[in-house]
């Protein structure tokens, strides 16, 4: 019986796995442009008019906030004779 070429064998099974990670890889690559692309034109517009409303109550909220305690005069030391 002939025994299999193992330093061959294995350097032949590591230049597959490189190659299909690469496959792997560039797939990746793709998908994720393709998912960026996606995000850019479809959920981006969306999203920003939300995140854009969002930052405006939260300012318009803490404007507020900052006149009511402006106006809250118990903590005030001066005193009006």
């Amino acid at each position: 019986t002939k025994e299999p070429d193992s330093p061959g064998l294995l350097q032949k099974l590591a230049e597959r796995v490189r190659a299909a990670k690469n496959k792997i890889l560039a797939l990746g690559a793709l998908t994720q442009g393709f998912a960026g692309a996606y995000y850019e034109d479809h959920i981006q517009p969306v999203t920003d008019s939300y995140v854009e409303w969002a930052s405006g109550v939260k300012t318009s909220v803490w404007e507020r906030i900052q006149t009511t305690i402006g106006h809250y005069t118990p903590f005030n030391t001066t005193q009006v004779d």
